[in-house]
């Protein structure tokens, strides 16, 4: 009796030929779509990635501002949170004399910034200015351990050598953002962060509403009210701070500044908040002092703008004449020691050479 179904059959082994064709197939297109991520490579971050006019895509900075920090164009960069995103490089470029570029991160810790600053000083061993903003994220942090966001932060970026980078291509969101380089790259996208840092996030001015920042102000959770009390008050965060100005050259002008939030923000006068944002001027101050070459402005507290809110978009968000204003004053401080006209800011702490002591 024979076999219903015969051994020489081909259908297994057509079956056999489709699998390898499906996978030969499969690891074509693997292979396609990784060659088309690194050659765009849309951080800009590769070592064998050609020489593409690239720019700065990602709307998470932790990615999208390395690039600009190794970048040979610049000489001098902005280091903060949102609250430094408005300082313009090409205004601080004609009153100091540099090449600036903005490297402020939305909502970045006291860690990430000083992994900023790292990245900038190595490939820039000889910075002609740095400009640190000391908002809440350095004064009010209760740490200065290792802290990051919920947003991702890619380490192979900041540290170590530019070739794991080829680890960390073969994944979605690096062929989500190698599609959007690309459309830029042939002008069917249109850029929107600057090429120096600098990206306007807010809505334009002739859009300043009074009832919608009323609003925006009471959607914002109050600083804590609790007395201060005898608690030992610090600012360990700034330990990162003090760490990372020890690496930096003697004849690089640090520029280390609060900038300017609402007074309610600032906390009422024996609050613990209050407590918190004293003892950060406190161990600024002694950063700036044990600093060569280092100005401390203070621009956070009662003044002819914290005291207007028609001066800020929310608590901490000042508008644009505002950080017009506190550019020209962060250039009049570090150059003549002196604070701005107007009831603005306070020089904590002129800049000294080592020669001045």
């Amino acid at each position: 009796m024979s076999s219903s179904i015969s051994s020489s059959d081909p259908e297994p082994a057509r079956w056999r030929q489709f699998l390898r064709l499906l996978a030969a197939t499969a690891a074509g297109l693997g292979i396609a779509v990784y060659v088309f991520i690194v050659t765009v490579d849309p951080w800009n971050m590769l070592p064998l990635s050609p020489p593409l006019a690239r720019a700065p895509i990602s709307t998470n900075a932790r990615f999208s501002m390395p690039s600009l920090a190794i970048s040979s164009r610049f000489d001098s960069a902005i280091i903060g949170t949102s609250t430094s995103r408005l300082l313009r490089p090409d205004m601080l470029d004609r009153t100091l004399g540099a090449r600036f570029v903005n490297l402020s991160m939305n909502s970045a810790t006291p860690w990430e910034q000083g992994q900023m600053l790292t990245l900038f000083a190595r490939h820039h061993p000889s910075p002609k200015a740095i400009v640190v903003g000391l908002d809440s994220a350095w004064c009010l942090a209760r740490t200065d351990q290792r802290t990051v966001t919920g947003r991702p932060f890619p380490e192979w970026m900041y540290s170590g050598s530019p070739w794991r980078g080829y680890l960390h291509m073969a994944n979605l969101y690096a062929l989500q953002e190698a599609a959007n380089q690309f459309m830029l790259l042939i002008h069917a996208k249109r850029q929107r962060y600057g090429s120096d840092g600098y990206t306007d996030f807010l809505p334009a001015e002739d859009r300043y509403d009074p009832k919608r920042v009323d609003r925006s102000f009471a959607g914002w959770d109050p600083p804590q009210r609790e007395p201060a009390g005898s608690a030992t008050i610090d600012a360990p965060a700034l330990a990162i701070l003090a760490d990372r100005f020890r690496t930096l050259p003697v004849l690089t002008l640090k520029i280390l500044y609060l900038p300017p939030i609402t007074i309610e923000q600032l906390g009422a006068e024996g609050t613990i908040d209050a407590a918190r944002w004293a003892s950060c001027r406190v161990a600024a101050t002694r950063i700036a002092e044990a600093t060569p070459n280092t100005v401390l402005v203070d621009f956070a507290y009662p003044n002819s703008v914290t005291t207007t809110r028609s001066s800020f978009w929310d608590p901490v968000h000042y508008r644009v004449p505002v950080a017009n204003r506190v550019m020209q004053a962060l250039a009049r401080a570090a150059l003549t020691g002196k604070p701005a006209a107007g009831d603005i800011d306070r020089v904590l702490v002129r800049p000294s050479h080592p020669d001045e002591r």
